[in-house]
């Protein structure tokens, strides 16, 4: 039996995203890395991916990186309409030089419209390979609000994300 004295003993660290943003005309709407066909897209200063922002907070406050707009300024013209995917790599590449890799995401976008379910195997696909991990360590889900809020009466989009990093 190993004595567990010489065992090395594995880090583990949770991270908790959100993001919203809100939909407009004439833009193409972004989720999880992919294009989904809707009449609106989300309005940032950068594609605008309300999930994948959400997924880079968890990711960053798992590693205790800060957040998003830390990285990635608004105010930085340089980066105006950046893919949210390099973002993510960015950010990978980042915290992979702490030690740090993904175990697991499960992200949940919150919108009345378009139904998404029919795009969340693409979605989890697109951030599995962002992520340099099996497509069965993320999970991607959507809710409606039944009406209620922003989200239900169409003006936006929100998003949460759990990450787990170990090392």
């Amino acid at each position: 039996m190993p004595d567990p004295a010489q065992t090395p003993t594995r880090i583990y660290r949770s991270g908790f995203g959100y993001d919203v943003h809100r939909l407009v005309e004439e833009r193409p709407l972004i989720l999880g890395g992919v294009e989904v066909p809707f009449e609106k897209g989300l309005e940032g200063h950068s594609d605008a991916d309300v999930l994948l922002h959400a997924l880079i907070d968890g990711v960053l406050g798992a590693a205790g990186m800060g957040d998003i707009g830390t990285h990635f300024p608004s105010a930085d013209a340089s980066i105006e309409g950046i893919s949210s995917v390099g973002m993510l790599r960015k950010i990978m590449d980042m915290v992979g030089d702490k030690g740090w890799r993904v175990e697991n995401i499960d992200g949940t976008i919150v919108a009345q419209h378009p139904r998404l379910s029919p795009h969340t195997p693409r979605m989890r696909a697109a951030i599995a390979e962002a992520l340099g991990i099996e497509e069965e360590r993320v999970n991607v889900k959507s809710k409606t609000t039944d009406g209620l809020g922003f989200a239900g009466r169409g003006e936006g989009m929100a998003a949460y994300c759990a990450v787990m990093l170990s090392r």
